[in-house]
């Protein structure tokens, strides 16, 4: 049998359970604005017991006007970009984050296939995290089926919050070396 953390109920190593496990313990809160992975990163984040002191909720915004109306995305930067870009996922992090009003934001974007998205190749993934220690947008190019696209980012959307946490605990322990990184 696999070790589990004992407090909430998931295997250890869990990315999910990690980033639970340091929201709880710093108090602060986190959002998630999903569209390629439709609701999978929110359901990651909550099978996580004891998740409701950190979690303020999510939004799965799958069609494009929704990036909009919902998670406030501008809409010429959707017009002009697409939703399939580094600064579309920025701003559906930020969006979420003040939509929910947490502490952190937790955003996907991509295109998981079967077939490429307006000229953006299938496996092509934005996630970012906006928070307390400003934000980030990391670029994945995933390569599998459907399946493998939508779980990898959501693995890679909680490793990126995760090291943006860290960040953040580094910088209020040490401000005035923040800026040496």
């Amino acid at each position: 049998m696999e070790d589990t953390d004992a407090r909430h109920q998931r295997p250890a190593g869990s990315p999910a359970a990690s980033v639970v496990h340091r929201l709880h313990d710093c108090g602060e809160t986190l959002a998630t604005v999903e569209s390629l992975t439709g609701g999978l990163l929110a359901a990651a984040i909550v099978e996580i017991a004891g998740v409701s002191s950190i979690y303020r909720g999510g939004l799965v915004v799958y069609a494009t006007e929704l990036k909009a109306t919902l998670a406030g995305v501008p809409e010429d930067l959707l017009a002009s970009r697409g939703p399939v870009d580094p600064d579309v996922a920025l701003a559906l992090a930020e969006g979420g984050r003040q939509r929910c009003g947490a502490d952190w934001g937790l955003a996907t974007t991509g295109v998981a296939g079967p077939e490429p998205q307006d000229g953006k190749p299938v496996g092509l993934v934005y996630v970012a995290v906006a928070g307390p220690a400003g934000s980030e947008v990391r670029r994945l190019d995933l390569d599998g089926g459907r399946d493998h696209v939508r779980t990898a980012a959501v693995i890679e959307a909680l490793r990126l919050l995760a090291e943006r946490i860290q960040v953040a605990r580094d910088a209020e322990a040490d401000p005035a070396g923040a800026g040496r990184r």
